[in-house]
């Protein structure tokens, strides 16, 4: 089984990233600070908040902050200029210059803007936010990557005991964003989702994109909307192998592959797996997590121009820093 924590902790070692963390009054956010800085993770990190409170917080509960750099959005020299870059951005869409700057006083939007002006590689949020406003600040300000649209989620599923995808690891996608997508947003995914194997698990991806029927077994419109992603698909022509409509059977089992799918580059051998919706998704990942005593690793943002990832509320200060770590690979 790979092990994906010494690997992507391996990989942030050896390639340490500019990190910000706009949740610094949360303590779970500050432990994991400083596990960054003594892991050596990070060149530089930024612990966003009122530097009196953060540091007597610290103090109190015998945390070194030592090596971050702790900002106050609203007391920030460069607020002003990242509220102008917001407010020109957006101002065709009738935001006013005073709600770009409120906007950016948020710390969670200024950090995104950080890292949209190259203060910073990669931003990692969400222990005291909702998913959603992790990831309305990520479109509107970090936007998504050139020849992307669709702002998308994976999870790393690594499971033990299993001969299939790499040594039991799989990319699974959509599972956290995206509820219905177009055929155009599949396609958006599958891509995103390739990138994230090579970047997070260093594998060639083989992508499977998923269905209840395989190679024309069944038709239905859930069925016709893959199959046109599949088309889509090859018309990009993207550097990675592919395949679809299949099952997950026949995406993963070879002697299943052979009698379903015969001849085809992806079945027998998929390790990227991209669901057609997100009730699909969401229900196997859990399903994957739970009966088969699986890591799970996400939702993991992708698609954006530059790397975040939101965090479960419940997250753990161990957790924050894997998290960290991960997003810290996505940036390289």
């Amino acid at each position: 089984m790979l092990d994906f924590k010494g690997k992507v902790l391996g990989i942030a070692r050896e390639n340490p990233r500019r990190l910000v963390l706009p949740e610094g009054q949360d303590i779970r956010v500050m432990r994991a600070a400083e596990m960054c800085i003594k892991e050596k993770i990070v060149s530089d990190l930024f612990l966003l908040g009122d530097p009196d409170e953060l540091s007597k917080k610290a103090r109190d509960e015998g945390i070194s902050l030592s090596g971050m750099y702790l900002r106050d959005p609203k007391k920030s020299e460069k607020l002003e200029k990242y509220s102008n870059i917001f407010y020109e951005s957006r101002k065709h869409k009738g935001m006013t210059e005073e709600e770009a700057h409120k906007t950016l006083s948020d710390e969670v939007y200024y950090g995104a803007m950080m890292l949209k002006q190259g203060e910073v590689d990669a931003m990692v949020s969400g222990s005291l936010s909702p998913t959603a406003k992790t990831v309305r600040a990520s479109i509107l300000i970090v936007q998504p990557k050139e020849g992307v649209k669709t702002v998308s989620s994976c999870f790393v599923m690594i499971v033990p005991n299993t001969i299939y995808g790499y040594n039991g690891a799989f990319i699974y996608a959509d599972c956290g964003v995206v509820p219905e997508p177009t055929s155009e947003q599949l396609v958006d995914i599958a891509v995103s989702s390739a990138e994230s194997a090579h970047k997070l698990l260093g594998i060639d991806p083989v992508v499977a994109l998923l269905s209840f029927s395989t190679k024309g077994s069944a038709d239905a419109p859930s069925i016709t909307k893959v199959r046109d992603a599949v088309e889509m698909l090859k018309k990009r022509n993207p550097n990675f192998i592919f395949d679809g409509e299949m099952q997950f059977d026949a995406a993963v089992v070879p002697f299943i592959a052979e009698s379903k799918a015969p001849g085809s580059p992806a079945a027998g051998k998929a390790n990227t797996m991209i669901f057609p919706d997100l009730n699909a998704g969401n229900i196997s990942y859990k399903i994957t997590q739970r009966l088969c005593n699986a890591e799970a690793y996400g939702p993991l943002l992708q698609g954006l121009s530059k790397p975040v990832n939101d965090l479960s509320r419940g997250a753990s200060p161990v957790d924050i820093f894997i998290v960290s770590a991960i997003t810290i690979a996505q940036s390289l």
